[in-house]
């Protein structure tokens, strides 16, 4: 297999119970034996027994554990439903010390990894490693935290210009988000942990974060209050500062340049596929529209909503 072939095995349903941690590392050891990287297998054992443990002792199911990268960098993924992120240990030049203060948990992950750390999202995490060759003696990597749950937005300023949304998709609008954010991640994680191999993963990370940044929260609670209350479209309005056009227009073009890398397998995650891209063309394209002025188009009118009759205004 090549070092350079992105990994795409399937993720393995956990079940909330001891035996998941069992199913979980026979499961990575034979998938490092499959990648010819027996070197990682007492690494990788170890770190997904303990993430594994932590996700069914603490964590909300569905509960899984995926295998992502390369051969080269394998990295192992313990996903579950709770946004509560892990506490990492401190550091300590001890490893006795190390383990006596933290009682293995996150401080083996830290000894046993390259690089660790954990996304969290709205509707839970994933927490991750890259196994090392052999357990660290130095008290491991530092974690990496990231997350995609929004902050408090800063408040609008008197230029902000009201944006409507009309028709929104909700499945259309979350299976994009669910491509967003493995996208985001993965290259949050290259900016992270490979900047040598990889040193325009941290520019087009920023380039992500700014762009988050212009996207109101009144969006996000919108679609979200709309599917609870099983709606399958819904109207948001919301205000947005003038100068997120430029942006915003800049990452249309940046969202199809990331799906020719992902086409191409420079990156791991998936290509929208062409009703996710048409969506996404048009809520990107109507707040540029309507911050330069022009009146709102509906999703329906593109084409995209036939069939959806019981969209609710969010005002």
């Amino acid at each position: 297999m090549s070092d350079l072939v992105p990994l795409t095995k399937q993720a393995l349903p956990l079940s909330a119970s001891p035996r998941a941690v069992a199913d979980a590392r026979r499961w990575v050891r034979d998938i490092c034996l499959e990648l010819d990287r027996e070197d990682l297998v007492e690494c990788a054992e170890l770190g997904v027994s303990e993430l594994t443990t932590n996700a069914v002792l603490h964590g909300v199911e569905p509960i899984a554990v995926r295998v992502r990268g390369t051969a080269s960098h394998p990295r192992i993924e313990v996903s579950d439903g709770s946004s509560q992120p892990p506490t990492p240990p401190s550091l300590t030049s001890d490893p006795e010390e190390f383990l006596t203060t933290f009682g293995r948990g996150l401080s083996i992950v830290a000894m046993s990894s390259v690089a660790w750390g954990a996304s969290i999202e709205p509707d839970g995490k994933v927490v991750w490693f890259e196994p090392a060759a052999e357990v660290r003696e130095d008290g491991g990597a530092e974690a990496v935290i990231d997350s995609t749950v929004e902050d408090e937005p800063p408040p609008v300023s008197e230029d902000a210009r009201e944006i409507r949304l009309l028709g929104v998709d909700l499945r259309l609008y979350s299976s994009l988000s669910r491509q967003y954010y493995e996208l985001r991640r993965e290259l949050r994680l290259l900016a992270v942990a490979h900047q040598d191999h990889y040193p325009l993963a941290a520019d087009l990370s920023a380039m992500f974060a700014s762009f988050e940044r212009q996207i109101p929260g009144d969006l996000h609670r919108a679609v979200r209050a709309a599917r609870r209350n099983g709606a399958r479209a819904v109207d948001v309005s919301m205000r947005m500062e003038p100068e997120a056009s430029a942006i915003v227009s800049t990452m249309i073009e940046m969202f199809d340049l990331a799906d020719a890398f992902c086409k191409a397998e420079r990156l791991l995650s998936l290509q929208r596929t062409p009703d996710q891209r048409s969506f996404h063309l048009w809520y990107l394209g109507e707040m540029v529209r309507q911050l330069a002025g022009e009146q709102p188009r509906s999703w329906h009118s593109e084409g995209g909503g036939s069939g959806i009759v019981d969209a609710q205004h969010v005002s």
